[in-house]
This record gives structure tokens, C-alpha cells and sequence, in this order.
């Protein structure tokens, strides 16, 4: 049920997110970049647990719409990185607007304490597969 919900999930918020002009996965890169501006495809791609050919692609995909941009290291001209552009800062706003009505169609019907309880439950579960994955 858990996997069920999750791609339930990513399909209403890859549909909330069309408009915009964002795909699946694209919200993300875009929310990475917006905590730490500046970063490898390497790094984004452990991030975002992602391979980096896969994330490699995105990059690219998100430079020819304007929402990304990769410039030379200033200290290290042998590393690129990623950085979101004017437009890329406008969308998001959109990702968060996408976001919190996915998350109200998830949640209806719930009362705030179950709301409560299922956060608390999954933020057990992302802790256990994550502290799975890193010891991998």
C-alpha cells in the first residue's frame, strides 16, 4: 500500500505540475537547488537518489526550458555546477502551490490528528530506508 500511495501520489503532483511546464522529478532538482544554489550533477544526483546519467538528462532537459544553468566553479574550473535561473526561481512558488494541493487530496477526509500520526509514521519510514540505503 505504501509504494501504491507513493506513486499515487507522484502522479497527482506530476499532474499538478504540468501547467507550469515542469515533468516528474523536475520539482526536486528545483527544490535542491533552491536550499543549496550552485551544486555538482554529482551531488543532486545523491540527493535526489537518483543515477547521474538520469540526472545528467535532467539538467539538460531543465537548461533548454530556462529553469537551470551550469557555469564553471569559481575555485575549480574543472567542476561544473547547477544553478537555477530568474525562471527557474519564479517556479517555485508553482511547486509549492503543486505540493500543498496534492498533499490536500491525499489528506482528505483525514482529521488533523491522523494527519499528525501518518507524518510522524512516515518520517519513520524515509528514516529507515534512508539509514538502509546509506549503509548499502
Amino acid at each position: 500500500m505504501l509504494v501504491q500511495a507513493a506513486r499515487s501520489m507522484r502522479t497527482v503532483l506530476s499532474r499538478n505540475l504540468l501547467e507550469s511546464g515542469l515533468y516528474a522529478g523536475q520539482d526536486g532538482v528545483m527544490l535542491a537547488l533552491a536550499e543549496t544554489d550552485g551544486l555538482t550533477a554529482g551531488v543532486l544526483a545523491m540527493k535526489l537518489g537518483v543515477k547521474a546519467p538520469t540526472m545528467t538528462r535532467t539538467i539538460g532537459r531543465m537548461e533548454a526550458q530556462g529553469f537551470l544553468e551550469r557555469r564553471a566553479d569559481d575555485e575549480d574550473a574543472r567542476l561544473t555546477k547547477v544553478y537555477l535561473t530568474t525562471l527557474g526561481r519564479d517556479r517555485l512558488q508553482t511547486i509549492a502551490e503543486a505540493g500543498k494541493t496534492s498533499e490536500d487530496m491525499a489528506t482528505k477526509g483525514l482529521t488533523e490528528k491522523q494527519i499528525k500520526t501518518l507524518m510522524k509514521l512516515l518520517r519513520a519510514v524515509d528514516g529507515n530506508l534512508q539509514s538502509t540505503a546509506a549503509a548499502e
